[in-house]
């Protein structure tokens, strides 16, 4: 656990599962798509904490009340190697602007490091200007020369 301010950021744990599905609906409605959300809980415990866990998560709490999260799984590039792959980072509107994004990035650039990745990567919506920003600010690439391609099962 790191303590920040007056947060603390916890890597996930199976009682934090009922926090990260509510946290990952609120995204979903920030994102204008609170529809496309079908996981539940059980499938989130079984996949982060079952016989084969295949994701890895943080939470940010202010005492009990949870107000950010941050959710990775492994990759792969035939270019580069071992991807750690940021597939949500989100911060309830009234927590941003108080350097909790800068720290999630400072514990998940130590874990890539320490899980030995070559590159940390994730996408960020077009019109979200603000992470936009706040990417460029860290000094990230973005690039906008590919397409993303998905199929539904």
């Amino acid at each position: 656990m790191i303590n920040f301010k007056n947060f603390s950021i916890q890597e996930g744990r199976p009682e934090h599962i009922k926090d990260l599905l509510q946290l990952i609906k609120e995204l979903a409605l920030y994102e204008k798509a609170p529809e496309q959300v079908t996981n539940t809980e059980s499938k989130i415990n079984e996949d982060a904490f079952g016989q084969k866990p295949i994701f890895k998560f943080w939470m940010v709490y202010e005492g009990r009340k949870p107000v950010a999260m941050m959710v990775v799984y492994f990759r792969y590039s035939t270019w580069k190697g071992k991807t750690l792959y940021l597939e949500d980072l989100y911060i309830q509107e009234a927590y941003r602007q108080r350097g909790l994004g800068q720290i999630l990035f400072e514990v998940l650039i130590s874990y890539a490091k320490k899980e030995q990745c070559q590159r940390i990567s994730w996408q960020v919506l077009d019109w979200n200007e603000p992470a936009i920003a706040f990417y460029k600010k860290i000094g990230a690439s973005l690039s906008n020369e590919w397409l993303n391609g998905f199929l539904e099962l």
